[in-house]
């Protein structure tokens, strides 16, 4: 007989508690190896079998994969164990301490995404491995939020996982099939700084850069009639001008310009396709000046997403819910587990509108439901496959 992990609300209680702040800034960046050893002991009370594997580079960060049962197929239940950075002046409470008021639990992950990993873990209470036909998996991820270092590591890994995965991101409940993906470019021309009174003393930077911008947007533009997809509230993939810093002072020739932008691809649109057209549209506009440009990614990029509507944990999931699966604009992990193979449907409690805000919380009454749902998919899936 397997044991038992904890009551839900103390697993949800010990989530919560456990900092675990992934960003890009090193002052703020935290490991996340206390929320993966809470959670592997807590599902190898339950029967589970525990690989923790480490992030290549992050000494104090890792990967859960918990396995009930054997074989090729199954059902995989997936979180990132990470949270983002947060305020804590602007929380009513503390938010690394799970507060319940108003029929909500209040605290950093709360929505997003901890309290669904301890809501895999309820709904699988009592499983034993012997009850299943084809295994299920838990998986708790690092670094969703700043790098998806974890999410890397997992397929350079090439770990099996199994057929079919659930990521419980906040949906309100929804499935959702398809996501945009997102790419961060740095645009950087090198000019040669000199006195302002005299244009030929230098190059300035400023002055090509606007042409970059010109070239930025007309190319926007193209790629916004070229491509259109009407699931998604905004139809098109989209270009943000972000972040510009020219020159130093007003009697200088500027000299050096960065832009830095974000793109968000529909799927169909690959991203070194977008990288080589980017440069090709830049150095077209520069002409002879392109030797000054320096292009640069400032991550690696995250691919759209799709997963087929045949695809049977989309049908198990909208017969599940009553809702037809939906696209939206924010990134997951998906696109990594489908380069592993498996057909993902993300579908969490939470909503995306109280992600990253102060006073975090999930409803009280998003729970049952969720535990519910996740335990006849656990049954579709590995109790009783077809």
């Amino acid at each position: 007989m397997s044991g038992e992990a904890p009551a839900l609300m103390d697993m949800l209680r010990g989530l919560i508690a456990t900092p675990s702040v992934s960003s890009v800034d090193p002052a703020l960046d935290q490991g996340n190896r206390e929320v993966i050893d809470l959670l592997a002991g807590w599902a190898e009370a339950a029967g589970f079998v525990c690989e923790i594997q480490p992030v290549p580079g992050h000494p104090d960060k890792a990967n859960l994969i918990a396995t009930l049962g054997r074989g090729p197929g199954g059902l995989v239940l997936s979180g990132h164990t990470d949270t983002v950075p947060y305020d804590g002046a602007l929380w009513t409470s503390d938010p690394f301490v799970l507060t319940e008021r108003d029929g909500r639990l209040y605290g950093l992950g709360t929505t997003d995404m901890k309290s669904f990993l301890g809501l895999a873990l309820e709904a699988a209470r009592g499983l034993r491995a012997q009850d299943l036909k084809q295994p299920l998996v838990l998986l708790a991820t690092a670094d969703e939020e700043s790098g998806m270092t974890g999410a890397r590591a997992l397929v350079e890994s090439q770990h099996p996982l199994g057929r079919h995965a659930i990521i419980g991101e906040p949906t309100n409940g929804r499935p959702v099939r398809t996501h945009k993906g997102m790419m961060m470019e740095a645009i950087r021309i090198e000019g040669h700084s000199g006195h302002s009174s005299n244009p030929a003393l230098g190059r300035n930077a400023l002055e090509l850069m606007t042409r970059v911008l010109n070239a930025l947007l007309e190319w926007r533009g193209e790629l916004q009639a070229q491509y259109q997809d009407a699931r998604f509230d905004v139809p098109v993939p989209t270009m943000n001008l972000g972040h510009l810093h020219a020159g130093d002072n007003p009697n200088r020739i500027c000299g050096e310009a960065e832009l830095h932008i974000d793109i968000r691809p529909l799927p169909g649109m690959g991203l070194e396709e977008l990288r080589y057209l980017l440069r090709q549209r830049l150095e077209a506009a520069l002409g002879e000046q392109a030797r000054y440009l320096h292009l640069r990614s400032l991550f690696p990029g995250l691919q759209p997403m799709a997963t087929p509507e045949t695809a049977e944990i989309v049908r198990a999931s909208e017969q599940l819910t009553g809702f037809p699966a939906e696209a939206v604009a924010f990134g997951t992990e998906a696109p990594f587990l489908r380069d592993m193979g498996l057909d993902v449907v993300v579908m969490g409690p939470g909503d995306i509108a109280q992600a990253h805000q102060p006073d975090e919380y999930l409803a009280l009454d998003r729970l049952t439901p969720t535990v519910e749902r996740l335990r006849r998919l656990i049954k579709q899936f590995c109790v009783d496959p077809a």
